[in-house]
């Protein structure tokens, strides 16, 4: 497949966390320039001059810590208050730190449980989420003790992908892994393109392309990749589900 945008039926709105820098940044600014409503995400209101240039274009901004559940559960009430999106970018992520699986997986989960359902979702992945350990054992997802990996928690995301294209099908669920790219997590020398590290989820939050309306995927630059195995473990997407209801008080309706 070439790597352009592809054929766009109708205006999207597009809900991206993680927006004030990064692969969130780039992609609500192109999304902005191809004429979609973007709502973007910062984490307090102190970061709102970093999404200004966005706004000023037509985003519209919402505020959340996404390491604290309070927050991510008020971050979905504004997000359900501006309307129905078309699509959610699960941009947001940290490498390391004791809010780990909090930012990088619960946050992920929540919004989607409690975001009224958009068509499309898509998930940030990484090729690091080969290396994760498929074992829900002693993660502490409440952010008060480091445990679990950048790797784990990345695996749990893509599970979490695939549970979701499973259990509904009326919504396309794809993860995407966007490479190694020079982002601030990524650093200044890593080595793949920046356009091609957010141009898939722009693809599939908007694209009416064959291959963009499909689901359960995992993406890496516009290509079908094989995940993990565990990825497709019913049984293990399942035993994550039931941890993360447990943890949140908020189970996904199926």
């Amino acid at each position: 497949m070439s790597n352009a945008q592809g054929a766009t039926a109708r205006k999207r709105r597009v809900f991206i966390t993680g927006s004030a820098d990064g692969l969130g940044h780039a992609a609500a600014r192109t999304l902005l320039g191809e004429g979609h409503d973007v709502v973007v995400h910062v984490r307090s209101r102190a970061r709102l001059t970093a999404v200004q240039e966005l706004v000023d274009q037509g985003a519209v901004a919402t505020i959340g810590d996404l390491s604290d559940i309070a927050q991510i559960r008020d971050l979905a009430g504004q997000v359900n208050a501006i309307g129905r999106m078309d699509a959610v970018i699960h941009n947001a992520g940290v490498i390391s730190g004791a809010h780990l699986m909090v930012v990088n997986v619960v946050a992920p989960y929540l919004l989607t449980a409690l975001i009224q359902r958009p068509q499309r979702l898509i998930y940030l992945s990484s090729a690091m989420h080969k290396g994760g350990r498929a074992s829900l054992d002693g993660i502490d997802w409440s952010g008060q003790a480091t445990t679990g990996s950048y790797s784990d928690s990345k695996l749990f995301i893509t599970t979490l992908t695939a549970a979701v294209a499973r259990l509904w099908p009326d919504v396309y669920s794809n993860a995407v892994n966007p490479g190694w790219v020079p982002t601030r997590m990524g650093g200044p020398s890593a080595p793949d393109d920046l356009r091609l590290g957010h141009l898939t989820q722009e693809w599939l939050a908007t694209s009416d392309d064959p291959e963009a309306l499909t689901s359960g995927g995992y993406w890496h630059h516009q290509r079908r990749e094989e995940p993990h195995p565990a990825v497709e473990d019913v049984q293990f997407q399942d035993r994550l589900l039931a941890e993360l209801a447990r943890a949140t008080g908020t189970t996904l309706v199926r």
